[in-house]
């Protein structure tokens, strides 16, 4: 019989994958995702590997507001692991970003340990925002241990969560931070190569920045890494390609991959400050939330996200698979296969 493992937030863009991942090594997957997610695009992965994958998907509904309402859905499921992937990326203010990011996860740890049948692990997937940036000329890399200032609401959130975590002591936890994560589905970064394609390559500022990404194949491999994680208690690994970018690698490698020429063009910080300013205001007046606010210009103009990955590769073993030109490269041919560039 195979092992169970539920997987919050599904339906998104790093959900898709983890589960497309489990099911490949065989877990029996329970995605778990709202009544209004579309889910068609798990539907047609599971049946696109049915003559491969021995794992089984199953959907559950789970309601968050509280431990009491989680636990019928645990106990019914009787799950080895759990993958907490689900969150908020954009909301309206700190106390739904710390309701969704940081208090649903704490119910969901609490009903975990409520169940009969003990856990195996539990695996959160956080941010490298609960730490935040360092000064452009750090002597070291983010690691571990580097003192949290996130600068965001949403990596407020994400540091929250996991110091409610760290308070459940009998949790059989592993806390994956990863930065910037970029593959096939992405929305957000997927916005910037939409921009290039139509011939503009737009900055903030002309202050240097340290940037770091990670491809989602290599962030879904460490995380099924983790869930054989033996050790007791917590463990917390920053997850990127483990090496550091300046702020034009990204768009150069996609020039040279996609043969454009876009105009590169430097933005003044205070007129993006203005914009976000504006687009936080109007966005008061609807259910929409702006990809643009203040707190975004906080993040993209950060100098330093360079991160260490040692404590991943003693860990977990985790050896990073893709660099940025790889990971693009195979991101810009599913864009163009699938119709989005």
């Amino acid at each position: 019989m195979n092992e169970k493992v539920l997987i919050t937030g599904a339906s998104g863009f790093i959900g898709h994958h983890l589960v497309q991942a489990a099911l490949e090594k065989g877990y029996d997957v329970h995605a778990a995702v709202r009544p209004s997610s579309d889910i068609a695009g798990l539907k047609k992965l599971a049946a696109d590997l049915q003559q491969t994958a021995t794992g089984i998907l199953n959907f559950v509904y789970p309601d968050f507001s509280s431990k009491e309402s989680l636990l019928p859905v645990l106990e019914a499921g009787n799950y080895s692991y759990i993958i907490h992937a689900a969150g908020a990326t954009r909301a309206k203010n700190t106390v739904e970003y710390n309701r969704v990011n940081a208090e649903y996860t704490l119910h969901l740890a609490q009903a975990s340990l409520m169940v009969s049948v003990p856990l195996k692990r539990f695996v959160f997937m956080s941010s490298l925002a609960a730490i935040g940036p360092v000064a452009y000329t750090a002597q070291a890399p983010i690691t571990e241990n580097t003192v949290p200032k996130p600068v965001t609401s949403y990596g407020n959130s994400k540091l929250l969560a996991e110091n409610y975590l760290a308070d459940l002591k009998e949790l059989p936890l592993t806390i994956i931070r990863p930065t910037a994560v970029f593959g096939p589905r992405e929305k957000d970064i997927f916005i910037l190569f939409e921009t290039l394609s139509k011939g503009l390559d737009l900055y903030i500022g002309r202050k240097p920045q340290w940037l770091s990404f990670v491809f989602v194949k290599d962030l879904v491999g460490v995380t099924m890494s983790a869930l054989q994680e033996e050790k007791k208690g917590r463990s917390i690994y920053n997850i990127s390609d483990g090496q550091e970018y300046d702020r034009y690698a990204l768009a150069n490698l996609f020039n040279e991959l996609s043969g454009k020429s876009p105009f590169r063009l430097h933005l003044p910080l205070g007129f993006i400050k203005l914009v976000a300013s504006v687009l936080e205001t109007f966005s008061m007046f609807s259910k929409t939330t702006p990809v643009l606010n203040k707190e975004k210009v906080n993040e993209l103009t950060a100098a330093n996200w360079y991160c260490s990955i040692e404590a991943a590769r003693n860990g977990l073993h985790y050896e990073p698979q893709y660099n940025l030109r790889k990971g693009l490269s195979e991101t810009l041919a599913w864009y163009k296969e699938n119709n989005w560039l």
